[in-house]
């Protein structure tokens, strides 16, 4: 691949690329280049930028979780630019460089092009091309090579959760998640106990919502494990760094490492990994024991705080207590509690939005919602706000009672339903927790086949080992994504759907201070043979509803008496897998926003709708646009009031005891910081410039960082021989990963860290092959105990120079 572009011009949003004969590298023919064949990215393709006639098509950017709204350049049928969106309150008129990226997702001549089913053994990488329709039959009857549909079902009498379901974060994946709804597993999984679970779980029992931070108008931050300025750049982290030098907003960073946010903070608090919850105690301390909290606040919005105030100061949480835990100053902790409720309400401390640190990370939470509380920053400008969401309407699914399919898998041991490894069972479920179980054999029915869409979990999970064991052990694997990834190695029949440019997605309301609707419209149709989901599951659902049907007739009495008295046509109209797919994606998003009168036709002009846009959108200055004047945003919804069911903050839930659970946020010994002699706390994390895997045979991105490095402390690795560049081995319980080093003293001389992202090991990736390492072959599945969340930080390392 040729690109004619400069790194200056790229992150500057003139983006002029050449695909001029990519190679694909593959464990088949099937991922190779097939350019002489018509098969594959034409070799003739340029994405630059002409001076004719074009078309210009607004849509929402799916390179990361942030949905920024663009404007797509088409060329006699080429999308050659995708600039920003200006009138789009979320993104306010940005697009990152993974944004500008997304034309090369489209034309990666490593995508996934057609159907395909295995005929290696799983895991290889061998499948060969089919029609869709093969494709679905061969989900529904199985090949030599594998289990069907119908076999699976027969053989556990109609058991719906036999089969489980995973899905990866995008807008589609209310379409995938209708289809699991509609076919009666109980077994869900999805992202966030790899992301957010805690974190939302956390403010969600304590405050009644998972709210956004106000960082325009706060005047006081504490960001604690969280790296915004390099982990994720939108126009809030852009802004926010602007504000903070430009209008006086002070930041205080808590992190491990010395990080470009810390860069940029005015202090920079290097804490021990997983020992927040001990500064977040002490920062209570102070505020309670100094008397420096909202008490007209607390008076009316508070359940159970003498109780909780008594617990904190009767443990004796203060700062010098805290400072032997956290390695921070005494000074500095009482520093930042008596700042923050001086600037309060006006002050945040920054909720996050990334994955579970530390076994502790619920009561971690916990403990911060209820320190913003005290002073007063709830649902009020500059602080944490709810904001209003614009509501649409929905739409018609099915989700049948199936007599045979048994409840949510739980510990055959345990008497009550219920996991075994984590005391609270979320609509997300437990990744890790489910996989082990699996493998441990603790389930009171066979786990046989999975559904993955858009996910990647074997990069994705801690401890691959496992994951690829797991993967191995199921009967029926169907994945539907754009890439090869490592998972679609391990599958059965592969999917391909299309990418985000190729297809509208449901539409979707983006709530906050300026509330919006927003839609990806399709930009150009399908290339190859892909679909978009919403079309996949209307062609696979008209190939297995009717044959599913005939099973659930043998074992279901439910369903035989419903046919007697019914008939069988009516009594099949209630399990019709078929029905939430029979209108087009536009059609049904047409009918979510029909209650504001031309909202359709707006969202297919501009892509981007909310009441009075008319009247209130407008320039301001050259890259500055009014979405809602100051006194319309919606910084308070609740005058102040939690969302909580008695519409107060949280402090002691006792209903949590009853699960084992502290009903208030408590230190225990068990969290303390601990790294053996001759060995390293690994941390990990994100960059800006990648999402996870999903981003990783980017060959845009891929040119701006080729592989990741590992940081180690620049003393440790002089007395080891370890010089920039040079590899190592990095060993846990988990298993072991090659990747280079980056001697610094950027962090602690116990702790290394490397991005998350990289080390595929799928050869149909012709970038992201073995570039760099995968940390989740290292990181230790160690779970959370309260949500079943992944915690990422609890892992100790060995590193050798190879």
């Amino acid at each position: 691949m040729q690109m004619e572009i400069s790194r200056r011009r790229f992150l500057q949003g003139s983006v002029a690329l050449s695909v001029v004969g990519g190679v694909g590298i593959g464990s088949s023919e099937l991922f190779s280049s097939e350019h002489e064949k018509g098969d594959g990215v034409p070799s003739s393709l340029t994405t630059k930028t002409g001076k004719g006639d074009a078309e210009f098509v607004p849509t929402l950017c799916e390179m990361c979780v942030n949905k920024c709204a663009a404007i797509a350049r088409v060329e006699n049928g080429v999308v050659t630019k995708l600039d920003p969106n200006p009138m789009f309150p979320k993104s306010k008129n940005m697009l990152c460089p993974r944004g500008n990226a997304g034309i090369q997702a489209l034309y990666d001549p490593d995508r996934l092009k057609y159907p395909m089913i295995r005929i290696g053994e799983k895991g290889e990488g061998k499948f060969k091309r089919v029609s869709w329709d093969e494709a679905y039959d061969a989900i529904l009857n199985g090949t030599e090579k594998f289990k069907g549909l119908k076999q699976i079902l027969e053989e556990e009498k109609d058991n719906r959760s036999t089969f489980v379901f995973c899905a990866g974060e995008g807008m589609a994946e209310h379409t995938f998640k209708t289809f699991y709804t509609g076919f009666g597993s109980a077994n869900w999984l999805n992202h966030a106990s790899l992301c957010l679970r805690t974190v939302v779980s956390g403010y969600g029992v304590t405050l009644g919502a998972y709210p956004q931070a106000d960082l325009e108008n706060a005047e006081y931050i504490v960001m604690a494990g969280a790296n915004r300025a390099e982990a994720i750049v939108t126009p809030d982290t852009m802004d926010f760094f602007k504000r903070t030098k430009g209008r006086g907003a002070k930041l205080i960073c808590v992190d491990p490492r010395f990080t470009n946010t810390a860069a940029k903070a005015d202090k920079w608090l290097a804490i021990k990994p997983g020992t927040d919850l001990a500064f977040v105690l002490a920062l209570t301390y102070v505020a309670m024991d100094e008397g420096l909290y909202d008490k007209a606040y607390v008076e009316k919005y508070f359940n159970g705080f003498e109780e909780y105030k008594e617990h904190v100061l009767g443990n004796g949480y203060t700062p010098k207590w805290a400072a032997k835990i956290t390695g921070l100053e005494e000074a500095d902790i009482y520093e930042v509690a008596r700042d923050f409720m001086k600037h309060a309400p006006k002050a945040v401390y920054y909720p996050g939005r990334r994955s579970t640190f530390a076994k502790n990370d619920f009561q971690l939470r916990r403990a911060m919602a209820i320190f913003q509380a005290l002073g007063g920053g709830i649902d009020t400008k500059g602080g944490l706000i709810f904001g209003k969401k614009i509501p649409l309407k929905g739409h018609e699914v099915i989700a049948p009672m199936y007599a045979q399919a048994e409840g949510v898998n739980v510990d055959r041991k345990k008497e009550s339903a219920g996991y075994a490894d984590c005391a609270v069972v979320s609509g997300g479920g437990s990744w890790l927790g489910f996989r082990n179980r699996v493998l441990e054999g603790r389930n009171p029915y066979p786990v046989r086949g999975l559904f993955v869409y858009k996910h990647n979990p074997i990069m994705n999970m801690p401890n691959r080992a496992k994951t690829e064991k797991f993967m191995k052990g199921l009967d029926l694997v169907v994945a539907i994504d754009t890439m090869p990834s490592d998972t679609v190695m391990f599958a059965d029949v592969v999917l391909p759907e299309c990418t985000y440019l190729e297809r509208t997605d449901p539409v979707k309301t983006f709530g906050g201070a300026e509330p919006a609707i927003a839609v990806r419209n399709k930009v150009i149709d399908p290339m190859f043979e892909t679909k978009p989901v919403i079309e996949i599951m209307r062609g696979l659902t008209e190939k297995i509803s009717k044959p599913l049907f005939e099973i659930t007739k043998k074992y279901d009495e439910d369903v035989q008496e419903m046919i007697q008295e019914e008939g069988e046509e009516a009594t099949y109209a209630e399990y019709d897998l078929t029905v939430p797919f029979k209108h087009s994606q536009e059609e049904l998003n047409e009918h979510a926003v029909s209650d504001y009168p031309g909202a359709a036709e707006i969202l297919k002009k501009h892509g981007v709708y909310y009441p009075k846009m008319e009247e209130y959108f407008k320039k301001v200055s050259v890259n500055e646009h009014q979405y809602y004047p100051e006194e319309k945003r919606y910084y308070s919804v609740q005058g102040g009031k939690p969302k909580t069911n008695s519409g107060k903050v949280e402090c002691n839930l006792k209903s949590l005891a009853k699960k084992g659970i502290d009903p208030m946020p408590t230190w225990r010994d068990e969290y303390e910081y601990r790294v053996p002699e001759g060995k390293f706390r690994m941390l990990t994390g994100r960059h800006a410039q990648f999402t996870q895997s999903g981003t990783a045979n980017n060959a845009m991105l891929h040119d701006l960082i080729h592989e990741n490095y590992i940081w180690i402390n620049k003393r440790v690795a002089k007395k080891k021989g370890i010089e920039f560049g040079d590899l190592v081995e990095v060993t846990s319980g988990a298993g072991s990963v090659r990747i280079k080093a980056y001697p610094t003293e950027k962090i602690a001389p116990d702790q290394v860290f490397f991005i998350h992202g990289f080390g595929e090991e799928s050869e149909a990736l012709t970038w992201a092959y073995r570039s760099g390492g995968n940390d989740n072959a290292v990181i230790e599945d160690v779970i959370e105990p309260v949500y079943g969340g992944a915690a990422m930080h609890e892992t100790n390392v060995e590193i050798r120079k190879v």
